[in-house]
């Protein structure tokens, strides 16, 4: 990074150290320590196929919680940009600063109302569907957690680093006993023992657009959601119900969007991929699509799931309503996960 912008992303850097100190503890051990050993290889700097000593891996974890302990109570710093101070959330005026020399920011909100900021290369920028795309590249700060797609009003970004690097931790994950699954199919169509770079690009190219869908998907899915739909998210409180809200949103989205695109254009790569990512409360109140998937799987045609996206989305679209309708019983009564999946299941 230019000498000019040191400052500027160390700035950043604080403000995703201060993110992290208050946020890095929601995960289970396991995904938390998956998650540090990718950080470590990131602040490094190393290659994917780079072994990593545990010992070194285990200081700088120990060193980085150190640090968010000294982090815990301050606040997020602004940016300053040729003598301008921006508030860190003011993401749109500081890329008009910043893209013409070549740089991507962002400063938003994911989920489980975490903030995420990040700086990197800019690499392209395209209109799609009325959304105005941003995709980075190497990336010069970021948090632990690193969404490789995020919205901002009209404004989808892509983070092609932090995609490639969710898709080594699938990889590796699925290395660990290699089941013959949705995954092993979607990884079988790219050469990651022969050539792990090349098939890491690679991938990471069909998932962009992957990721671009899912986004646009997000953003026309909310003409269907409530206006204080963010703030019902929000009171959830990581309860089952969030789980269900989260749950009903994602496919609303993926239903409008994603699922038809890949069907119509026969990414099957994707497709399986996006199947090997379904979270488990996904899968269930979604029996039908994994329905169609082994159909798919089973006879090579894609008949059945074609058929059934129009009446998943609209039972999608009535689901999303009937949860805002229901809510308070969520949030007073906490009904086991069983039944909310009974309840909405489609």
């Amino acid at each position: 990074m230019e000498r000019t912008f040191k400052d500027l992303y160390k700035a950043v850097q604080h403000n995703c150290n201060v993110s992290d100190a208050h946020h890095a503890d929601t995960y289970t051990m396991c995904v938390y320590l998956l998650k540090m050993r990718e950080y470590f290889r990131w602040d490094k700097g190393y290659r994917f196929d780079t072994p990593l000593d545990t010992s070194a891996v285990g200081d700088w974890v120990s060193q980085r919680e150190a640090l968010w302990e000294q982090l815990a109570n301050q606040s997020f710093q602004p940016l300053l940009i040729d003598g301008e101070s921006f508030d860190p959330f003011e993401t749109e005026p500081i890329n008009q600063r910043l893209i013409p020399h070549g740089y991507i920011y962002s400063g938003g909100i994911g989920a489980k109302a975490v903030p995420h900021f990040f700086i990197a290369d800019y690499q392209a920028e395209r209109n799609d569907s009325g959304y105005h795309i941003l995709i980075s590249g190497k990336e010069y700060a970021r948090d632990l957690t690193a969404p490789p797609g995020l919205s901002l009003d009209k404004t989808i970004f892509v983070r092609k680093e932090s995609l490639k690097r969710m898709l080594w931790e699938k990889l590796n994950e699925w290395r660990w006993s290699r089941p013959h699954n949705a995954m092993a199919t979607a990884l079988s169509y790219y050469d990651f023992d022969g050539d792990l770079q090349n098939a890491l690009e690679q991938m990471t190219e069909v998932e962009t657009e992957v990721v671009i869908l899912h986004e646009i998907g997000e953003q026309q899915a909310r003409q269907y959601l409530p206006n204080n739909w963010r703030t019902i998210l929000k009171q959830c409180n990581a309860s089952h119900a969030e789980l269900l809200v989260r749950a009903v949103k994602d496919h609303l989205a993926d239903c409008i969007a994603l699922l038809p695109a890949l069907l119509l254009q026969q990414k099957f790569a994707s497709l399986h991929f996006y199947v090997a990512n379904m979270s488990a409360i996904r899968k269930a109140i979604f029996p039908s699509l994994l329905e169609g998937y082994q159909h798919w799987t089973a006879h090579g045609d894609t008949d059945q799931l074609e058929a059934l996206i129009p009446s998943a989305q609209q039972h999608w679209q009535e689901k999303s309503q009937t949860l805002m309708e229901t809510f308070d019983q969520f949030t007073n009564h906490r009904p086991e996960l069983d039944d909310l999946i009974a309840n909405y299941a489609c």
